[in-house]
């Protein structure tokens, strides 16, 4: 009886063998992840024209990683004595205006008459989540399959005004890989404006016919800035309408101050879709460079624009050093937390953390 006791009617037969939870077989066939080359592959195939590897190389250029960063840096270094040999010329315009259609249209122009053109089109980044669509390369279709074009969507990244950090540095690689004509398309109309200036050669500002008062429509400094304004959609229905506010900004550029280079901004009509008036706009274009290089100030600007890429680069170590160092970044959210406290004003929490700044690169 004792021994029926410890008989159990239950019985545990053995388990079956579970298959892994991770599919051998199948991370066999997944494609690896990318390897970072050395600067001088990516020096190497930039040169060659390859545009994987320019693309690549933009792709470390824009990485916020240190090591890719490090890389970017000496593949940049190594491109500048093959750059510079191009012209840069900024588009803007209100957001409907037809930027990305005109470009289209333009880039298709010039590389019909043997140039090698890149688009830098910078798309803005949600404030949010910080991302980006990056749809230019599908409302440029044409372009974007031409042999003799490179169209680069860049995300703005959140800096100023929507314009990407290292457009400066894309522009030199894609010079370096014998684009001719670079064209960097800005956001919209805002502050993106000023740096997208300070970087080009040649600054072109598209507006609308018909859409309210023109010249209420958008802020005097840009007008300001403005090479050349170009009434698009001058067709059709619209080319009544595209030729009177030629006339109304025609008149409002003349009531403005000389500009440093010595040209008279003009105001042009052309249709994107009818491509009537682009040969119009690229010789004006040619008259510009025609001018500026004769009187030396093409050379000038762009020795600004070294000066500028300069200065920005400094902020931005400035920046990295003071945010990357721990005790910087301590400071910083005691007085971040304090000021939301109340206990102390921003603009002497500023100062504290600047004072511990200070400090530490004199210990240094």
């Amino acid at each position: 009886m004792d021994k029926d006791k410890n008989k159990s009617a239950l019985k545990v037969n053995e388990g079956i063998e579970q298959p892994p939870q991770i599919n051998e077989e199948l991370l066999k066939k997944l494609p690896r992840r990318k390897r970072t080359h050395d600067a001088e592959w990516y020096v190497k195939k930039i040169l060659e024209g390859d545009r994987t590897g320019l693309s690549q190389a933009i792709t470390l250029v824009e990485s916020a990683l240190p090591e890719h960063q490090e890389i970017a840096q000496e593949i940049i270094e190594k491109c500048i004595p093959n750059s510079g040999q191009s012209i840069r010329i900024g588009i803007t315009g209100v957001p409907g205006v037809g930027k990305s259609t005109f470009i289209e249209a333009f880039g298709t122009f010039l590389t019909g008459k043997g140039h090698k053109v890149a688009v830098l089109a910078i798309d803005p980044s949600s404030q949010r989540s910080k991302g980006s669509i990056l749809g230019d390369k599908t409302r440029m279709e044409q372009l974007a399959v031409d042999p003799n074009a490179y169209v680069r969507p860049s995300p703005s990244a959140g800096s100023l005004g929507g314009v990407a950090r290292k457009t400066r540095e894309t522009v030199v690689l894609c010079e370096a890989a014998g684009f001719d004509v670079i064209i960097i398309e800005t956001v919209g109309v805002g502050q993106s404006e000023t740096a997208v200036h300070s970087m080009v050669d040649f600054f072109l500002l598209l507006m609308l016919a018909g859409a309210g008062d023109e010249l209420q429509g958008i802020k005097r400094g840009i007008m300001e800035m403005a090479d050349a304004i170009i009434i698009n959609k001058a067709d059709g229905d619209n080319i009544p309408k595209a030729i009177q506010a030629k006339a109304q900004y025609q008149s409002a550029l003349h009531l403005f101050p000389p500009t440093p280079s010595g040209w008279t901004p003009r105001v042009e009509t052309c249709s994107s879709l009818t491509g009537e008036g682009i040969d119009t706009v690229w010789q004006m274009m040619e008259d510009y460079f025609s001018l500026t290089h004769a009187n030396g100030f093409f050379q000038i600007n762009r020795n600004q624009q070294a000066v500028n890429l300069m200065t920005e680069s400094l902020q931005e170590y400035l920046h990295q050093a003071v945010f990357g160092n721990p005790f910087v970044e301590k400071i910083f959210d005691q007085m971040k937390n304090a000021v939301v406290e109340g206990h102390i004003s921003p603009y002497m929490a500023a100062r504290k953390v600047f004072d511990a700044c200070l400090n530490i690169l004199r210990q240094e």
